[in-house]
């Protein structure tokens, strides 16, 4: 059976997505039907052609009047700035990937369902009241057929979340800090430029570390409660294009070394999160994780324990192609459930 999924904005998340799918044999079932971005098609064709981070396109790229062509697939292109009057029920679109990043409410995602889309997906967090917020591979389970909006989280979330988990699980957290050092985004600019009330985001992107605000304290709060109040974060741009790295702080319930720590994620990995959680001991630099498709990757040599119960830990991830992939399994996942096709 084959779902007939959109792309509403097509940046960096939105084109990831897209490059993903093809990327993917598993998931011949997601077909694009259509993409709404307010660019031409000329240029939409040509990020997807030729991408500076994950390189060109596997499959051939042209333009045929008002649709992409990927090889032999036509996707059409829509430039409609109104969601209300998007032809979802024209296009019999089961599944909107809402990627633009311009809103994260249920008011303005219901506009995508009274065009006729039958559910939508978020590329990242969302207001409180949608049906669910979703960790592929930690709480996905929790999808259900009558679920109309539901969030993918965020990178870091998806990151990070797992990693708690299985953390609280074993030696149980009292406290912790995480800082995420995150490749640059296109909200800042190369050279000094204001176009953003966040005077640090005036910064050039490629010169400085900058702090940026960062809501994943209330990510951890929301996917893990019984950690509710637990957790400050900190988040600062790095001037790389891609691959992020998480460091993380905990205080431990329980006493531990660095052994047992390693050997806990070293098993996940190769277990029930295998392909969403990778462990290495390798001498690694952040470009060793470019499109890298699980959400993070412990990097035992850099794990520490100082009195038995404080825990140092880095974890790598690829920010754009690891959360691209674990958006495609929520959708994938969701869309097959029991019912879920009307």
């Amino acid at each position: 059976m084959g779902y007939r999924v959109a792309i509403n904005g097509y940046g960096r998340i939105g084109q990831c997505v897209l490059r993903a799918l093809y990327s993917h044999r598993a998931r011949h079932d997601l077909h694009v039907v259509a993409i709404n971005e307010l660019s031409d098609i000329d240029t939409l064709a040509y990020l997807t052609r030729y991408d500076t981070t994950h390189g060109r396109f596997p499959l051939p790229v042209e333009r045929n009047g008002e649709h992409l062509m990927i090889g032999d697939h036509a996707i059409r292109v829509l430039n409609e700035p109104d969601p209300a009057r998007l032809p979802w029920a024209e296009l019999e679109v089961d599944l909107v990937l809402e990627c633009s990043g311009s809103f994260n409410d249920t008011a303005t995602a219901s506009q995508h369902l009274s065009s006729g889309a039958s559910r939508l997906l978020f590329s990242q967090p969302a207001s409180a009241e949608v049906d669910a917020t979703i960790v592929y591979g930690f709480n996905h389970g929790l999808l259900k057929p009558a679920h109309r909006i539901v969030s993918s989280a965020s990178c870091t979330t998806n990151c990070i979340v797992p990693v708690l988990n299985l953390l609280h699980e074993a030696f149980g957290i009292e406290h912790g800090v995480t800082t995420t050092l995150h490749s640059a985004m296109n909200d800042q600019p190369v050279i000094d430029s204001y176009h953003h009330t966040n005077l640090r985001l005036t910064r050039s992107a490629l010169q400085s570390i900058i702090p940026v605000d960062t809501g994943l304290d209330r990510g951890i709060d929301r996917l893990l409660p019984e950690l509710s109040g637990r957790f400050q974060c900190l988040h600062l741009r790095v001037p790389t294009i891609n691959v992020s790295v998480m460091d993380l702080s905990v205080q431990l319930q329980r006493a531990t070394t660095p052994q047992a720590v390693n050997r806990l994620f070293q098993a996940q990995a190769r277990g029930s999160l295998a392909g969403l959680l990778g462990y290495t001991e390798e001498p690694h630099a952040s470009v060793d994780f470019n499109t890298d498709p699980r959400s993070g990757i412990v990097d035992g040599t850099q794990t520490r324990v100082s009195g038995g119960t404080l825990l140092k830990m880095l974890c790598w991830f690829d920010n754009e192609w690891g959360f691209a992939n674990r958006m495609l399994d929520v959708a994938q996942a969701w869309l097959k459930l029991p019912d879920s096709k009307p």
